[in-house]
């Protein structure tokens, strides 16, 4: 359902061909609600025939540029403000650690490691894209700024929470092996 209100959103700014939304979700939302070609032109149409979207202008070689109708605008405004975000319960991740005791301890901390490093790879990809994106003081601009700092803020703790249980591990793997040894 959010891809509907992605695209919704985007428009609401200005209108847009399936093209021009394309780019604007690489250079906004790809890494927030990723979308593929197929999606965006499937959601189109079906916004279109919904009545949530209009096609405003047509060009060649079948080119068509929508925008969002007051019905469109009633839609977003009702989801943004009267509609709770679904949350997934569900992370893989996680789930692995709470049976980490199943692996030596080395394998352990290894895993940790790895999830430090892939959190710290993310950072470093949202820090890019902050650098590669032409900021202004527009609504997509501002708000986009928000959702890369929580972005960049999230990747940072899943790091530093994934070299701290590591650490945990590490110091309680050490402590069995002495004790082992006595």
């Amino acid at each position: 359902m959010s891809l509907r209100h992605a695209m919704l959103g985007l428009l609401a700014e200005r209108p847009a061909s399936g093209y021009d939304l394309m780019k604007r979700f690489e250079t906004s939302l790809t890494n927030v609600w990723p979308a593929t070609q197929s999606q965006v032109y499937g959601e189109l149409g079906k916004l279109a025939k919904t009545g949530l979207l209009e096609v405003v202008a047509e060009g060649p070689r079948g080119r068509k540029e929508y925008a969002i109708t007051a019905e469109g605008r009633a839609e977003l405004r009702h989801w943004l403000a009267e509609t709770r975000p679904e949350r997934s319960h569900r992370n893989e991740a996680l789930l692995r650690v709470f049976f980490l005791d199943l692996l030596t301890p080395l394998e352990a901390v290894a895993y940790l490691a790895t999830e430090a490093e892939r959190a710290a790879e993310l950072r470093a990809e949202l820090e890019q894209v902050g650098e590669k994106v032409d900021w202004d003081d527009g609504p997509l601009s501002v708000n986009g700024r928000l959702a890369l700092e929580y972005g960049l803020r999230l990747r940072a703790m899943q790091e530093e929470w994934a070299r701290w249980a590591a650490e945990q591990l590490g110091g309680a793997g050490a402590a069995e092996s002495e004790a082992g040894k006595s």
